[in-house]
């Protein structure tokens, strides 16, 4: 059988694969190289996956997890970590359960994959737009490309999204299978930096390239949480961006953007009561200095004179009183950045919205209404938080796609 993959990223790669035992298998990539979105992934250390079990990976896949039951089932965590040290690239576990290959380089990954596609004789052809899928009698044909008809018994469509359209992925997909009948969710960005409101934009703007590390974060909307997580966040010049933000915004993508708040906790590990008490003793060795002077041990230099602006304090430490160290406490458990939007779709890790999962069978990501057509990857109407998750999606629909 002739199987035609459109789309070289990590889902046709592993679609590709798992086609290549049985079939005539072919890749076409309208980019210059394959993978080019992979390989920018993790910082360019690449994040294969998580090492969670199933239960709790699913858990970590806000938009319709459960469709994935059978792919992740069929194709898992454990399945592409064997499949990389088969080719030799060993891999290992850091904090949060994220899997990496032991040599930090994205770049290792694809060619691990790379090495197996050469094995299977996988042919790639690169530099070619596919522009239409073509069909007779509600069955698949063949695909257009570059005015070329090439025959094909099936399709696995894995183009990807909207997110990075640098690495190719500029939403064709969705304009090929909407010919088709097929219906496109909304797509939104996720996983991507957040735009605070202008009354709060010159104070990120003067944290701009300050990281903080282990706190706590909250979203709040209209008063009620909707979201929180620990870890690693970053102050830009437009907002906030970093791990927990990235992770922090796929909760945002089915609603609108109005009255959003981040709560920061800078101090998590420290109890309200606990923290008054550091306070107090950092404020006894620094009683004759400034409010502003006295502040370094407790909080890092850039954050200094926000916190000292905000708190409206100019005096010694000897002369705040007991109600105005309270008030810092309060502040540093609850720092708070009002949020009006996303960054551009451009900037996001993935693509949220993508062809409905109605339409699609679970089981063998065939199309339910063209017969031959598959779906690979991030055009499906799923995704995730950080942390490898997207990744193993795209593997194991990938997967999934080319064994039917």
């Amino acid at each position: 059988m002739k199987v035609i993959v459109i789309g070289g990223g990590p889902a046709g790669i592993l679609a590709a694969i798992s086609s290549a035992k049985n079939n005539d298998v072919t890749i076409i990539e309208k980019m210059d190289s394959l993978g080019k979105k992979l390989c920018i992934t993790g910082k360019g250390r690449c994040n294969i996956t998580s090492s969670l079990p199933i239960e709790e990976f699913i858990k970590n896949i806000p938009t319709n997890g459960r469709f994935l039951y059978s792919a992740i089932n069929n194709f898992n965590n454990k399945d592409i970590i064997d499949l990389l040290e088969g080719e030799g690239l060993k891999t290992k576990e850091e904090r949060g359960n994220r899997v990496f290959p032991i040599t930090d380089k994205a770049h290792d990954v694809l060619n691990a994959l790379m090495q197996k596609m050469k094995k299977l004789n996988i042919n790639i052809i690169k530099n070619t737009k596919v522009d239409k899928i073509i069909v007779k009698d509600n069955k698949i044909i063949g695909v257009l490309a570059n005015n070329r008809e090439y025959k094909a018994d099936k399709v696995i469509l894995a183009t990807g999204g909207k997110s990075y359209p640098t690495t190719g992925s500029t939403g064709d997909g969705y304009i090929m299978v909407k010919e088709l009948g097929h219906t496109i969710t909304e797509i939104k960005p996720s996983l991507v930096p957040l735009v605070a409101e202008e009354s709060d934009l010159e104070t990120c703007k003067k944290l701009q390239g300050l990281s903080l590390k282990n706190v706590k974060i909250k979203l709040i909307k209209d008063n009620k949480e909707i979201y929180n997580d620990f870890g690693e966040m970053l102050f830009t010049h437009f907002g906030v961006s970093g791990p927990v933000i990235l992770s922090s915004s796929a909760h945002l993508v089915k609603g609108d953007m109005k009255n959003i708040k981040l709560v920061i906790d800078l101090k998590p590990a420290l109890s309200e009561e606990k923290l008054d008490e550091r306070i107090l003793r950092d404020f006894e060795i620094c009683k004759n200095k400034e409010f502003k002077n006295s502040l370094d041990k407790l909080l890092p230099k850039k954050m200094i004179p926000v916190i000292a602006r905000k708190m409206g304090i100019d005096k010694k430490i000897n002369d705040v009183t007991k109600e105005e160290r309270r008030k810092l406490v309060k502040l540093l458990k609850n720092f708070e950045v009002n949020i009006s939007k996303f960054r551009p779709i451009e900037e996001a890790i993935i693509t949220s919205g993508g062809i409905n999962i109605k339409e699609i069978n679970p089981k063998t990501m065939e199309s339910k209404l063209v017969k031959g057509l598959y779906f690979a990857g991030e055009i499906i109407d799923v995704d995730a938080y950080t942390g490898g998750f997207n990744l193993q999606i795209a593997y194991s629909t990938g997967y999934t796609a080319g064994l039917d």
